[in-house]
């Protein structure tokens, strides 16, 4: 099933960090993406910069329990980055289901099973029913971020 984000911005200065970066839309490649570019510094207690879409509508959950995971048309600079979960299960803004994966050069598309999400400071399980909000992230090391989300789906 294919999601139609509408993915943010967020970045560490939100919590007094000094990364920077931005979001674009453009032709990534030859494809119509969403580029995710910046600076991460682990300056003053920082150390991201995200985009992030919610799932539901206004900001309900979405029912996720009938597919395996997400899949995701991915290009970027070769570093690694997090794509981070979150549920109504989880209270704190620090908690997360999370995964990694590298941005390969050139466009691939990658399975990404719900199973391989870890719980983060939660001791909740990932409940795919509970879905609301997907974060592709680079974080927690200083480098320069340059991935594209040209597409993603649940399978």
């Amino acid at each position: 099933m294919d999601i139609n984000p509408t993915w943010e911005y967020v970045a560490d200065n939100v919590m007094g960090g000094v990364s920077n970066g931005d979001m674009r839309q453009e032709t990534y490649q030859g494809r119509k993406a969403s580029v995710l570019y910046g600076d991460v510094s682990l300056d003053n207690n920082g150390g991201f910069i995200q985009i992030a879409c919610n799932l539901g509508a206004d900001e309900n959950t979405f029912d996720a329990s009938e597919w395996t995971g997400l899949e995701l048309d991915v290009s970027g600079n070769g570093e690694r980055y997090d794509i981070r979960l979150r549920t109504d299960q989880l209270t704190r803004p620090w908690q997360s289901f999370r995964t990694e994966f590298t941005a390969p050069q050139e466009w691939q598309t990658l399975l990404v099973p719900f199973d391989t999400f870890i719980s983060h400071k939660t001791d909740a399980i990932f409940d795919p029913a509970q879905l609301r909000r997907v974060g592709i992230l680079a974080v927690g090391r200083e480098f320069k971020a340059h991935v594209a989300i040209a597409g993603i789906r649940l399978y």
